[in-house]
């Protein structure tokens, strides 16, 4: 399909190529299309290790530590969105999507959906790697082991201060089923309230 001409650029504006400043923004982005990634920049490639060839037509699914954190993650994206089709949250994802063993780490996702009745059906997406400030929960100190997929989720949703009932809301789940993954989160971090959790979430590892 033919490239449609590139609007005219405002006056006093640089002339700029676009797609080179695509491609060369420093935050990641992402175009997309029914969840699948159909165009990438450098920067993405780089929160991710690894390279545009191996991503184009492929979906987000790549980049989550399950297809379950995937499926619900899509799940949260149509429930979420506000009315002029923008979106936004912390989650874990995983980089070096052709290893099964790779790294996993939290990220800002930042979006916009073209067409908000349908929130998958294309959009522009940016991403920003938050390891440096918020790392993955690592093994408890009592060796229970590290945050399964729906307690990461939980625990991203408390850390922005959300209540049972709006995380219950969020996530498909009652306030009362929010409050035992909530306990298993305490014992886990050896917290004994809430806020405290939060600040061992926020500073774990």
């Amino acid at each position: 399909m033919p490239r449609s001409p590139a609007p005219p650029l405002p006056p006093g504006a640089c002339d700029t190529d676009y797609r080179t400043a695509f491609a060369l923004a420093p935050v990641g982005l992402v175009i997309s299309r029914e969840r699948r990634m159909v165009d990438c920049n450098q920067a993405f490639c780089r929160i991710f290790r690894t390279h545009r060839e191996l991503l184009i037509g492929q979906s987000f699914a790549l980049l989550y530590p399950s297809h379950e954190e995937f499926e619900r993650t899509g799940a949260r994206i149509v429930a979420r969105l506000d009315a002029e089709g923008h979106y936004a949250d912390d989650r874990v994802m995983k980089r070096s999507p052709s290893d099964p063993r790779g790294e996993l780490f939290w990220c800002h996702v930042a979006g916009q959906a073209l067409n908000p009745a349908a929130p998958h059906e294309a959009g522009l997406w940016s991403f920003e790697d938050l390891s440096d400030k918020r790392a993955v929960a690592p093994l408890a100190a009592d060796g229970r082991g590290a945050l399964t997929a729906r307690e990461r989720e939980v625990a991203a949703l408390l850390i922005e201060g959300q209540r049972s009932k709006q995380i219950g809301r969020q996530l498909g789940l009652s306030p009362r089923t929010v409050d035992v993954y909530r306990g298993r989160l305490l014992r886990k971090l050896g917290a004994s309230s809430t806020p405290e959790l939060v600040q061992k979430l926020l500073a774990a590892g």
